[in-house]
């Protein structure tokens, strides 16, 4: 048994899910998020022993690869509710010499080094904020988006290891390598 999959995911106040069939829905003060849920796996909305409303999930089969679904689809719902309620950021710090980046309405304007600017279309749902010219701070409310976007953004110019320069995660440790010897 999944020791995951398991465990209710708690709905806190502010927050309403409609479970119907399969799909899953969460609406809270940040926004509303939707999930299809496998058909391998069980939803059902419950009441707890405080009066709380849960969702437990359940796996249907007793198949390998079906049972792996379950504590998958838990963590999803898990961070649906987690996300229209308090939401996701991730902060990434820029370093290198002229490396710097700039919001001009929805676009972010990256200057990386290299011959030209680099122009990331920011996506309608998720929020930047370039606090200094080194500081970028992404959020939204679907946690893989917001980690995809910061993951976009890193593989213009990831960390090298020489000089450590690139765009990174904040506090994020570049593994740094000696430089050629004479």
């Amino acid at each position: 048994m999944s020791r995951i999959g398991k465990n209710p995911v708690i709905v806190p106040d502010g927050v309403t899910v409609e479970v119907k069939g399969q799909d899953v829905k969460v609406k809270g003060k940040l926004g509303e998020l939707t999930l299809a849920v496998h058909e391998a796996v069980s939803v059902k909305l419950e009441d707890n022993a405080e009066g709380k409303k849960q969702v437990v999930l359940a796996a249907l089969s007793e198949e390998r690869k079906l049972r792996m679904l379950w504590p998958t689809f838990r963590n999803h719902v898990k961070n649906m509710v987690i996300g229209v309620s308090e939401g996701y950021t991730k902060n990434l710090d820029i370093q290198g010499v002229g490396y710097r980046a700039n919001l001009q309405g929805s676009t972010l304007v990256l200057q990386l080094g290299y011959s030209h600017d680099i122009q990331y279309a920011v996506p309608s749902d998720i929020k930047v904020a370039v606090e200094k010219q080194t500081k970028i701070s992404i959020s939204g409310i679907d946690k893989q988006k917001v980690g995809q976007v910061a993951a976009e953004i890193i593989a213009y110019r990831p960390p090298e290891p020489y000089k450590g320069k690139g765009v990174r995660y904040e506090g994020q440790q570049v593994l740094r390598k000696e430089g050629k010897k004479k």
